[in-house]
This record gives structure tokens, C-alpha cells and sequence, in this order.
């Protein structure tokens, strides 16, 4: 497994990580995670015909199809994080990969930018970008700021949880069953039952990261009010992860989110989060500054406990 010097290290190689997404942002071209998507694509194809399986069957051939895709690149990066000469770089570009903080800006910025320029149509189709729901029935602000408070956590410090506990691979990991869920997890005929593991397993992962960026959100902003919207609003959300999250972030922005909202041509009623009144334009530049801030807090602890932690053993 890994030694007490090689945790000690990760700190700083995070640090390195997120210079590299600040200054690189995403691969424009052949991005890894993309790649994945692709042979998700293709395996679920392949495995999950319509209508021709029970739900057992489907539930057992999604696991299957699940650890088929996730294992060996997790196998590949333990191995390769494994390796002296090439662990300090594997394990910075690995974290490098997992995670979207830059992008995730970009991606909100163009909708605010949009906004500003009266653009209504842009911010739409900006926003759609960014969540999965119908461009034309899309409500933009609202939607880029519940993005970039889950993908905050999914794209950030859930990767940066599982970065510090398990290094590059645990990093990778978390990644690659959250792009699973995104893709698998939705509760339509076709996936229902067939990215069940997928889902579930994304909750597992994502359980003890969520509920760190949902204190992190509250320590950033209106504390007591993101506490009590975290305790009060998120069991009524569907996800037992993303619910905390976004209401302790509505409620550290003093915003209400939630509401109806349209997905693949259903319009559903969502529970309200948070509290005040809805979002305008300055809000996005709000909700991605807690992510932000909260990136620089969760790297200066790190830095802090890995530096005493050699001092006291010095």
C-alpha cells in the first residue's frame, strides 16, 4: 500500500495538480475522461439491448459492464503510482485529469457573459452545456449555479478527497464512477435498472466528499443559514449526495434553487433549496467563488497537517 511519506507528499502534488488546471485547463483535444464516455458508449451498446432482459438481468450485466470498464484503469494507475522514478509525475497528472475546476469557470462564465450581453438564447444553450436538460425550457442562472455547486464537489474536492486518502488512482477512480453515474444513472426505461450499480455506487464514493463540501459551502458563506437548509431541505432531494450540497450552497448564498425543471421532455417538481430570492446574474460569480475559496481551504489544510506532521517527526 502506500507509505506514511508517500501521504505526506500528496499535499504538495495536489498543489502542482491544480497549477496545471489553472494554467492548462482541460485537454482540448482527447481528453481522457471523454475517451471513457466513448467506450461507455459503446459497452453499454453492445450490453444493454431494449426491452429484451429482466431487471435482475439488467442490475447484474450493469455491474458487470461497471467493472469491466473501471478495473483495469484502476489497476493500470495503482501500478503505475506504485513506481518511484514516475509517482510524483503519475500521480500529479492523474489528479490533473480528475479534476475541472477551471473548466467548470469556463463553462458558467460564458453563461453569465451571455447574460450580460442580453443573449438569452447563448445563456440557454451555454447552460445546457452544463446540466442535463432541454435548452428550450431552460431557466439559465438558476441551472449554471446548481451546476457548478455539484460539480464542485464531483470535479473538485471529491476528487481531491479521494486524491489525499488514495493518491492518483483514488483520484482516477472516483472520476470514472462519477462519469458512469452521469451517463448510467438516470431513472428512464433504459437505464433504470441497468446503471442501478452505477448509481449506487457514486453514492458509496461520493458520501463523505459531499457532506465536506456541504460544510465547506456553510464555513464560506452564510453558515447558520446553510446548516439549517442542509439539515431541513436536502433529505427531500432525490440524490442523498447532491441534496446536501446544493441546499447548504442556496442557503450559504442566501438564493433559492430547486423548483421545476424539465429533463428528456418531463417536466419534474423539485423541492425548494435554500432561502432568500432567486438568483441573478452576480450570483454565478458567488457560487463559483465558494468553490474557489474552498479549493485554496482544503489545499492550505492539507499543506498544514503534511508540514506538521514532518515537523513533529523531524
Amino acid at each position: 500500500m502506500f507509505s506514511y511519506n508517500y501521504y505526506l507528499t500528496l499535499p504538495v502534488l495536489a498543489c502542482l495538480a491544480f497549477v496545471l488546471d489553472y494554467s492548462l485547463g482541460e485537454p482540448k483535444r482527447f481528453h481522457p475522461l471523454e475517451g471513457f464516455g466513448w467506450l461507455a458508449t459503446q459497452l453499454e451498446n453492445i450490453l444493454n439491448p431494449d426491452h429484451r432482459q429482466t431487471k435482475m438481468q439488467q442490475r447484474l450485466i450493469g455491474l458487470i459492464a461497471l467493472v469491466i470498464l473501471i478495473a483495469p484503469f484502476t489497476l493500470l494507475a495503482y501500478a503505475l503510482c506504485q513506481i518511484p522514478t514516475i509517482s510524483f509525475i503519475t500521480n500529479t497528472v492523474l489528479l490533473y485529469f480528475a479534476i475541472g475546476q477551471k473548466s467548470l469557470h469556463q463553462h458558467a462564465i460564458a453563461v453569465s457573459d451571455a447574460l450580460h450581453a442580453n443573449n438569452e438564447a447563448e445563456a440557454n444553450t451555454a447552460a445546457s452545456h452544463m446540466v442535463s436538460r432541454d435548452p428550450s425550457a431552460i431557466e439559465p442562472i438558476s441551472s449554471t449555479i446548481e451546476s457548478v455547486l455539484e460539480n464542485g464537489n464531483d470535479s473538485v474536492f471529491g476528487a481531491m478527497f479521494w486524491f489525499l486518502i488514495a493518491g492518483g488512482a483514488g483520484a482516477l477512480t472516483f472520476r470514472l464512477i462519477n462519469t458512469m453515474d452521469a451517463m448510467w444513472g438516470y431513472k428512464t426505461t433504459r437505464f433504470y435498472y441497468f446503471g442501478w450499480a452505477a448509481a449506487r455506487l457514486d453514492d458509496v464514493m461520493n458520501y463523505i466528499p459531499a457532506r465536506l463540501t456541504a460544510l465547506t459551502y456553510a464555513l464560506l458563506g452564510k453558515t447558520r443559514v446553510a446548516l439549517k437548509c442542509w439539515q431541513q431541505q436536502a433529505p427531500q432531494w432525490d440524490s442523498p449526495n447532491a441534496g446536501p450540497v446544493m441546499a447548504s450552497g442556496a442557503g450559504s448564498l442566501q438564493i433559492q434553487l430547486g423548483g421545476a425543471a424539465r429533463y428528456h421532455g418531463e417536466w419534474h417538481e423539485r423541492p425548494i433549496l435554500g432561502e432568500g430570492n432567486p438568483p441573478v446574474i452576480h450570483d454565478i460569480a458567488r457560487a463559483l467563488a465558494l468553490v474557489r475559496h474552498g479549493s485554496y481551504g482544503w489545499l492550505a489544510i492539507a499543506l498544514f497537517i503534511s508540514i506538521v506532521s514532518r515537523f513533529i517527526d523531524a
